[in-house]
C-alpha cells in the first residue's frame, strides 16, 4: 500500500520548508533509512530520511520549491501502483483526520496571532518537537536546565526519548527558562507545550492563556495555573535528589568516558550548569582529590538510605511499579507483533569451532587487528545469505520481497532494552571492517548516540548471548526480516574425531525462521553453509 510522505516539521518554529536537493528520482527503489532529500528549514539544511520502503512513485515538491509543513512531499509504494487518487485527493483536500485537526487548531493559531500584541517581544513557547516522521509523542528523559536558568541559543534544554532513540534537544532561543510544561519521565504528544523562554518577570499564566494548549482547552486553563504553582516544588525535589546523591546530572559523552576509565561519577564534581558533569570534569578527575571527604559522605549516605528503608515483616507482600520507557513500549509492541503474526520455527546445529579459534588467534596477532568470534559469525551469515537468497527476504502479504543487498543487524543490550544497529552491505566488508563497525555501533548504542538510520534497514539479524555463558537459546524474528540467528557460548567438551574421543570446542546456533517465506529445507541448507564457513574460516577470506 502506498505511503504518503508530507513535508516534515524539522524544528519547532518551522512553518514551511524548501527542497534544496532530491537524492532520489521517481522510479528509484527506496530502503528504510535512505536519504530522500535535503530540506532547507528556517534553521538549517537537513537530510530527510525515509521510514518506508518501496518505489518512489511521485515527487510533490520539485527542487528549489518551498511548501508549508504537511504538504505532500512524496509517495512511496509498489511499482506500478495507481496513486492518482492520492495525488488528486492530497492536492485538493487534505485527509479528514488532518482536516479536523486543522479546524480545531486554526482558531488557536488565529487567537494567538490576534493577541500577540499582548505578549512581550522575545517570549518563545517551545513545543514538543517531532524528531522523526513516525514520532507521535515524546518522553522527557532529563531536563538539563531548570526554571530560572539562563538559556543561550544552542544550549541543550533536555534529552527527549522518542520511538527511535533518546536525543538531545537544543534551544533555538536565548533568555530565561520561565516554565517547564512536561516533567522528567512524563510523556506528551508532539506540539504539546514543552517550555517557555523569555525575559525575567514575564507573566507565564498570561502566555499560557494566550496560546491555549490541549490541556487548557479541555479544562478552561485551571490545570495550567496549578502546574505553574507547583513548579517550585518540583524544582526543590529535583535539587534535593541531586544533593542526596540519588540523581547525577551528566552529559552522555562524560558518562561514556567515565565508564571507559572506570570512574565513579559520584566522586566527580560537575562544573557545568547547576553541577552537571561534563567532559572536562571526567578528563581532569584524579582520585586523590576526593579520597578524604568522599568515603565519609558515601558511608553517611548509605547509612541514611538504610535507616529510611521500611522494615518489612516476614511474609509481607511488597512490589514497586516502574513506568515503562518509550523504548520498552516499542520493543514490546514490535516483538508481540512479530511473534503473533509470523509463524516461527527453529533449527539448531552444533558447530566445531577448533579451526575458528586457531584462525582468530592468527588474525589477532597481526598489527592493529582485532576481531571477535561474533565478527566471524556475522561475516559467515552474510556470505551464507548470498548463497541462500530465500532467507534474505521479507513477507509483504501478496508478495515476497527478495533483498538484493545484505544488511545484517547485530542485537545490542542497553539499559532500557535492546537496539539493533545495522551493518550495511555486510557481505562487502572484511572481518576487520566488521569488527571495527560493530565496536563503534555498539559503543554508541550504549550511550544512546545512534541515529535512526543506523538502526533501520536490516535484512537479517544476529543475537549473541555466548559472552554471558548461555549455551543455547531462541530469539523472536526482527521483522521485516525472515530469520534471526541466536548464538551460544563456545564450550570445550569430549567430541568424536576420526573415530577417537578428543577434547573439542563447539558452539550451538539456533535459526528462527518465518515459515511464510523460509521453508524447513531452505533454513537447513542455510545452516549447513554457515557451518562450512565457520569450521573453515579461510574460505571467508577468499
Amino acid at each position: 500500500m502506498a505511503e504518503v510522505i508530507n513535508m516534515p516539521r524539522l524544528s519547532d518554529t518551522m512553518e514551511e520548508g524548501t527542497v534544496a536537493k532530491w537524492l532520489k528520482n521517481v522510479g528509484d527503489k527506496i530502503e528504510e533509512g535512505d536519504i530522500l532529500a535535503e530540506i532547507e528549514t528556517d534553521k538549517a539544511t537537513m537530510e530527510f530520511e525515509s521510514f518506508h520502503e518501496g518505489t518512489l512513485l511521485h515527487i510533490g515538491i520539485p527542487e528549489g520549491d518551498g511548501a508549508p509543513v504537511d504538504t505532500l512531499l512524496a509517495i512511496i509504494g509498489d511499482e506500478g501502483e495507481d496513486i492518482s487518487s492520492l495525488i488528486s485527493g492530497t492536492s485538493k483536500t487534505p485527509p479528514p483526520a488532518k482536516e479536523e485537526k486543522t479546524e480545531e487548531t486554526s482558531p488557536v493559531e488565529e487567537s494567538a496571532d490576534s493577541t500577540a500584541s499582548s505578549i512581550h517581544e522575545g517570549i518563545e513557547v517551545v513545543k514538543m518537537p517531532r524528531l522523526s516522521d513516525t514520532m507521535e509523542e515524546g518522553t522527557v528523559a532529563t531536563w538539563l536546565k531548570k526554571v530560572g536558568d539562563k538559556v543561550e541559543e544552542g544550549d541543550i534544554l533536555a534529552e527527549i526519548e522518542t520511538d527511535k532513540a533518546t536525543m538531545e534537544f537544543e534551544s533555538f532561543y536565548s533568555g530565561k527558562l520561565l516554565y517547564i510544561g512536561i516533567q522528567e519521565g512524563e510523556s506528551a504528544p508532539v506540539d504539546e507545550v514543552l517550555a517557555i523562554i523569555g525575559p525575567e518577570g514575564t507573566d507565564v499564566d498570561a502566555v499560557l492563556n494566550t496560546k491555549p494548549t490541549a490541556k487548557s482547552a479541555s479544562s478552561d486553563g485551571a490545570p495550567e495555573v496549578e502546574v505553574d504553582k507547583s513548579e517550585p516544588k518540583e524544582v526543590a525535589q529535583e535539587t534535593k535528589a541531586v544533593e542526596d546523591g540519588q540523581r547525577i546530572f551528566v552529559s552522555p559523552l562524560a558518562r561514556k568516558i567515565a565508564e571507559e576509565k572506570g570512574i565513579n561519577l559520584k566522586d566527580v564534581k560537575g562544573s557545568g550548569d547547576h553541577g552537571r558533569i561534563v567532559k572536562r570534569d571526567v578528563e581532569n578527575f584524579t582520585p586523590a582529590q576526593s579520597v578524604a571527604p568522599e568515603p565519609t559522605a558515601n558511608v553517611a549516605a548509605e547509612v541514611s538510605k538504610v535507616s529510611t528503608q521500611p522494615i518489612l515483616a516476614s511474609g509481607e507482600e511488597h512490589f514497586e511499579e516502574v513506568k515503562n520507557s518509550q523504548m520498552r513500549k516499542v520493543i514490546a509492541k514490535r516483538l508481540s507483533e512479530s511473534k503473533f503474526t509470523a509463524p516461527h520455527y527453529y533449527l539448531i546445529i552444533e558447530v566445531d569451532m577448533d579451526n575458528a579459534k586457531a584462525s582468530r588467534v592468527q588474525i589477532n596477532n597481526l598489527p592493529d587487528t582485532k576481531i571477535s568470534f561474533n565478527d566471524m559469525v556475522v561475516k559467515a551469515c552474510a556470505m551464507a545469505l548470498k548463497k541462500h537468497p530465500q532467507v534474505n527476504t521479507s513477507w509483504k502479504g501478496d508478495t515476497t520481497r527478495f533483498n538484493q543487498h545484505i544488511h545484517v543487524g547485530v542485537a545490542v543490550a542497553v539499559d532500557d532494552g535492546l537496539v539493533v544497529p545495522v551493518l550495511k552491505f555486510t557481505d562487502q566488508l572484511s572481518l576487520t571492517q566488521i569488527g571495527a563497525q560493530v565496536k563503534d555501533l555498539a559503543g554508541r548504542a550504549r550511550v544512546k548516540k545512534l541515529t535512526p538510520a543506523e538502526m533501520e534497514g536490516s535484512t537479517f539479524t544476529v543475537s549473541n548471548l555466548g559472552m554471558f555463558g548461555i549455551l543455547e537459546f531462541t530469539s523472536i524474528i526482527n521483522q521485516p526480516n525472515s530469520a534471526i540467528l541466536s548464538v551460544g557460548a563456545i564450550v570445550e567438551k569430549p567430541v568424536v574425531k576420526n573415530g577417537e574421543i578428543v577434547v573439542g570446542s563447539t558452539m550451538k546456533v539456533s535459526l528462527a525462521c518465518d515459515h511464510r517465506t523460509v521453508d524447513g529445507a531452505t533454513g537447513a541448507q542455510f545452516l549447513q553453509t554457515l557451518r562450512a564457513y565457520l569450521e573453515n574460516p579461510v574460505t571467508m577470506l577468499a
